[in-house]
């Protein structure tokens, strides 16, 4: 399915609305938009522009956004003037440009949550699960705070991993240009030196300058290659065989697989927490909960439990023997359903993986460092080793 981003009238008042519709095409994209009621002005898929870039709503953006909202809501504001507040206070855009479009649904009759839902592409389902629970239940303003501590604690989970990533990555970084340095820099200089005293290279200096050859007489070639494997593996990832891929070397890469199980049945729990405490039902809960995980390998085992759950199965037993859940999110489950505090539960499962997590993240960010030191000390020794080894031979042979 595709996203495109449309701009219509409504039939009768022709009032303009904006928004985006998933379709196959652009023309069922039309249809769509004519069986609601509206006259397309234009429709072009998104990311087809240049401003879908520009105009991008960031995550702090929407959690402001929610807070804000939470706030006036809770102080008893209607829904139309809170909005209209938090549009006159927001600086980002795209994110105005979003209340602007809700508000002018709310004031045209329409639901909160239906407002919301035109815009999959900046609020989750969680999300949009949230509002029209709070909605009909008539806690919107507790329904808006739990999202925004929901969402603020996953950037602080993604954050905190995307930090225990950076040292491998600057480190990689530094090995790199070393080794291009030395290959164009130093070793040319002792093939020079031999080549001027007649002496032949050893071995390994004689591999080493069979390489920096190849990078200067092949540099387009090594470009291309890069730039092929690149864009291929970007096309790949795209595919439904490369997601399921990229979802499972997260959960059982090495050093890092434990980090990522975490993270996603912290996700989980959570989230299912979330739902339940405001009434959303066990099978929704599932289905939302288990595609929150952004894994679609978790995912699917969650699709499985699902199963078992609608023919009749209690959700703990369900949740057991798969994979990629943790004994412990159905040892609480299991809890829950005996107690009758299934959200309570679950809620606590995930702060136990939430503190796992950090602790995860701090020991691996320990870990790597000393590890990616050995291999930049590993790879600068054997340049080092392969250019003074044959200077040191050449200075025994003079003298």
């Amino acid at each position: 399915m595709k996203r495109f981003i449309y701009k219509a009238r409504e039939q009768g008042t022709n009032k303009v609305i904006k928004g985006t519709i998933q379709a196959e095409n652009e023309r069922v994209a039309g249809k769509l938009l004519v069986d609601r009621g509206y006259v397309p002005d234009s429709l072009r898929e998104e990311g087809s522009g240049f401003g879908d870039k520009l105009n991008h709503v960031a995550g702090a953006d929407r959690i402001n956004f929610t807070r804000q909202f939470a706030t006036l809501v809770g102080a008893g504001l209607p829904i139309a003037q809170s909005l209209r507040t938090v549009s006159e206070q927001t600086s980002n855009k795209a994110m105005k440009a979003v209340i602007e479009e809700i508000l002018a649904d709310v004031e045209a009759g329409h639901s909160l949550g239906d407002a919301f839902g035109k815009h999959p592409e900046v609020f989750s389902n969680v999300y949009l699960s949230l509002i029209k629970a709070g909605e009909v239940s008539g806690t919107l303003d507790e329904s808006l705070k739990r999202i925004a501590s929901q969402e603020e604690k996953d950037a602080k989970m993604m954050s905190s991993i995307k930090g225990a990533l950076v040292m491998p990555l600057i480190t990689l970084g530094v090995i790199f240009v070393v080794f291009l340095y030395m290959m164009l820099e130093v070793v040319p200089q002792v093939e020079g030196l031999y080549s001027d005293l007649g002496e032949e290279l050893p071995a390994f200096t004689q591999f080493l300058v069979g390489i920096k050859d190849f990078i200067l007489g092949f540099w387009w070639l090594c470009i291309l290659i890069v730039a092929g494997l690149v864009v291929g593996f970007l096309q790949y990832r795209k595919t439904e065989s490369g997601i399921k891929t990229a979802a499972t070397f997260k959960l059982n890469v090495p050093m890092f697989n434990g980090l990522f199980r975490m993270l996603y049945m912290a996700r989980f729990t959570r989230i299912s927490q979330i739902l339940l405490s405001t009434g959303v039902s066990v099978l929704d809960t599932l289905s939302i909960a288990g595609e929150s995980t952004n894994n679609v390998v978790v995912y699917g085992e969650v699709k499985e439990a699902m199963e078992k759950v609608q023919g009749g199965k209690p959700m703990s037993e369900a949740l057991k023997g798969h994979q990629y859940i943790l004994p412990l999110v159905y040892q609480m489950a299991a809890i829950g359903e005996q107690s009758g505090k299934m959200d309570e539960m679950l809620g606590k499962a995930a702060q136990v993986f939430e503190d796992d997590l950090d602790e995860k993240v701090a020991a691996i960010s320990s870990a790597i460092e000393p590890v990616m030191m050995i291999l930049l000390a590993i790879l600068a020794g054997g340049l080092v080793g392969g250019i003074l080894f044959p200077i040191y031979s050449l200075v025994n042979t003079i003298g």
